[in-house]
């Protein structure tokens, strides 16, 4: 059994990092800094003189072709300006909340008046850094966030040092020990031996990211790949199966929030599309195959945990696309729900690092829910091998017979081998014509 520190610190981790996130996480933490820094200025939106923005490389990639929810419009500048002006810090990821039509049409003239400007911080000290500086009838604040989306490390009200005064703004743990170190084996034992009742919170994931798929099942979002799917030409194609559903129900909850609906998902590690990849797989599979209650958590306890354990180690954002990990996550929640233990929890793993391994993220955008599609249909299939008692070996590529150095395998290529393929996704990004 775990030990009840490890299993608070555990429980405090997950309700940490799997949280509700209305939009792209990426502009929305724009949006987020933004709302702290006009907060902290001392005049109204309509004196606001300027408002620049000094973003990491990899905030600019996953922001430049991404909806914002309740908008119809594509990118940071309306994120921005709506941050300015309906923008709460307190909401943390939540913080566009209330845009409305009239908010949008105000947010258009304050994008009209050329005050925002957007800048590439070529030596950010770190992939996510976002540094808002904001002008206005002679006062002047700056919000800074590092780190995890919602993580201020620096607020300034005319050139003094004031403190985030929300938790939900700060993004923290109450300390530094907090944060427990994990191995899949501590994973599977939390999720399977924790009193269910403590872990019963994780169905709210179950209720949001089901709710966004919904939502893009009965209208045009994104690629409508979710739709397209769910279509009678797909069954003609696919059939009618679980299989079939886990794939239009996962991506269309990833066209619902990539192409702007005004819902909020249950994120993960700062991600919604890995909420998304986390949950949905999972839940179909659940649903499919009448799971009750207890297993239902267990077996999304395992995917979120396990998602956030791969991206402890990988970083908040990186060259390799999340869905990797976060549908790792769903292969070893489904793989139990299929009765497997932590021998063939493992096996999957393996089998999911063996071949998603370097699907790069070039960005958040509405064909993010292609890749989703692609990462959980490998979830099945890694499940279904690794239930038949068949694994990747350590003869095979990256793959250890350890599972846990066969993710550090994996974050290692994710978080430091692939750092000149960024750089160069983003070039090829911002050079097109």
């Amino acid at each position: 059994m775990i030990e009840e520190d490890l299993k608070r610190r555990i429980l405090r981790l997950i309700k940490h990092e799997v949280v509700p996130a209305m939009g792209c996480t990426e502009p929305v933490a724009v949006s987020l800094a933004v709302a702290r820094a006009m907060e902290l200025l001392k005049c109204p939106a309509d004196e606001v003189e300027s408002i620049e923005c000094r973003l990491s490389a990899n905030i600019v990639k996953n922001a430049m072709g991404v909806g914002i929810p309740g908008t119809g419009m594509i990118g940071l500048p309306i994120a921005i300006a709506l941050g300015a002006l309906v923008g709460k810090a307190d909401l943390g990821l939540e913080v566009l909340r209330d845009v409305d039509s009239e908010a949008v049409e105000k947010g258009k003239q304050l994008i009209d008046r050329n005050i925002i400007s957007i800048n590439l911080e070529e030596d950010a000290p770190d992939k996510l850094y976002i540094d808002i500086r904001i002008k206005g009838a002679g006062h002047t604040s700056r919000a800074v966030i590092k780190g995890t989306h919602t993580n201020f490390v620096l607020c300034e009200s005319d050139g003094k040092k004031v403190m985030a005064d929300n938790a939900a703004a700060t993004g923290k743990c109450t300390d530094s020990h907090a944060v427990p170190e994990l191995n899949l084996h501590t994973v599977w034992e939390f999720a399977t031996t924790t009193d269910v009742d403590e872990l019963a919170f994780i169905l709210e994931t179950r209720h949001l990211n089901k709710a966004a798929a919904e939502w893009a099942l009965m209208d045009n979002y994104g690629h409508s790949v979710g739709r397209t799917l769910h279509s009678e030409r797909q069954r003609k194609v696919m059939g009618d199966s679980t299989f079939s559903r886990i794939l239009s129900y996962t991506s269309a909850a990833c066209d619902a929030r990539m192409g702007g609906a005004p819902v909020a998902v249950m994120s993960n590690s700062g991600s919604g599309n890995q909420g998304i990849a986390a949950t949905m797989p999972v839940v179909v599979y659940a649903e499919e195959n009448f799971a009750d209650r207890e297993h239902t958590v267990r077996a999304l306890t395992l995917s979120h945990l396990t998602a956030i354990y791969i991206k402890q180690n990988l970083g908040c954002l990186s060259a390799l696309c999340g869905c990797v990990v976060a549908a790792t996550g769903s292969s070893a929640g489904i793989c139990y729900l299929m009765g497997g233990g932590y021998e063939q929890i493992a096996a999957t793993v393996k089998n999911m690092v063996a071949n998603l391994t370097g699907m790069i993220c070039d960005g958040a955008k509405p064909s993010c829910a292609l890749k989703l599609s692609s990462g959980v249909s490998t979830a099945v299939i890694s499940a279904m091998v690794a239930m038949e008692g068949q694994s990747a070996s350590s003869l095979e590529g990256i793959i250890d017979e350890d599972v846990d150095r066969t993710i550090a395998n994996l974050t290692a290529i994710g978080r430091d081998g692939m750092t000149q393929t960024d750089s160069l996704i983003l070039h090829i990004m911002t050079s097109k014509k």
